[in-house]
């Protein structure tokens, strides 16, 4: 009959709280118990209490990145139709790699509406913060709009050097609508502060060569990809929607004839 746990004594659970550590704390009078009947060298003990104490801590930590991380939702690379993707195999083990992050590289993913932007956008960003990276993640409208309420107690500098704390920031949906002159200067901003010192990560329906459609000044969307572009992992995507495909399946002929 194995022995019930004895709690632990009243200074030691005191000192464990005041360290706050917490999985120790828990853990102890059970792996006390384990430790003498099995006659555990000392060490192992003190061994598998610090492995329970990093592996609670790293867990916690990788819990609060991703709620910091504000995705939409949360995807994932082995989640998506490499059948049905147009973005090569070599590329997505690329990206999946996470190499490009490290050495501040920039993502950059264009083309047509469903052809898995933001899947893959999501995704590196999902896998980035499992693999202990800080991610943030806005819609390019939310990043902009974040960016304007700092201009009412002048603190855009402070904003942005506070975003720049993440190893990774991605925009999504650039160009979904214009911006004006201010959104277009506060958007060169960024990503000129995040110039070399930070990977970014880009999702837009508009070609590089349209860029001008949704940023007011020529000269601000030249300067702005002259710097988006110059360390970056470029992927267009191609093909059908992958929405309007799943559409179609649920829908039959009926949809396919209008």
């Amino acid at each position: 009959m194995t022995a019930a746990a004895v709690p632990l004594a009243p200074d030691i659970a005191a000192g464990l709280r005041r360290l706050k550590l917490a999985a120790m704390r828990q853990l102890a009078p059970e792996l006390l118990i384990t430790a003498k009947t099995q006659r555990w060298a000392p060490e192992e003990l003190l061994r598998t209490l610090i492995d329970a104490e990093i592996t609670a801590r790293e867990a916690s930590n990788a819990r609060t990145r991703m709620k910091t991380a504000a995705f939409p939702v949360i995807k994932t690379l082995d989640e998506l139709d490499r059948s049905a993707c147009s973005i090569p195999g070599p590329t997505l083990d690329y990206l999946a790699s996470l190499e490009w992050i490290t050495a501040r590289e920039n993502l950059c993913l264009v083309g047509p509406a469903g052809t898995g932007k933001s899947h893959v956008l999501v995704s590196v960003g999902v896998a980035a913060v499992h693999a202990g990276h800080k991610v943030r993640y806005f819609t390019a409208a939310d990043l902009t709009e974040t960016l304007y309420r700092g201009m009412a107690d002048n603190s855009v500098g402070r904003i942005i050097e506070n975003l720049l704390r993440n190893d990774l920031i991605l925009v999504d949906e650039v160009g979904f609508a214009p911006l004006d002159d201010t959104g277009a200067q506060l958007l060169f901003r960024f990503v000129s502060a995040a110039y070399e010192r930070r990977a970014l990560g880009i999702a837009s329906h508009w070609p590089f060569e349209s860029w001008g459609r949704f940023l007011p000044e020529h000269t601000t969307a030249v300067s702005l990809l002259d710097r988006l572009l110059h360390h970056a992992n470029v992927v267009v995507t191609a093909g059908d929607s992958y929405r309007m495909r799943q559409a179609r399946a649920r829908g039959g002929t009926a949809l396919k004839d209008k």
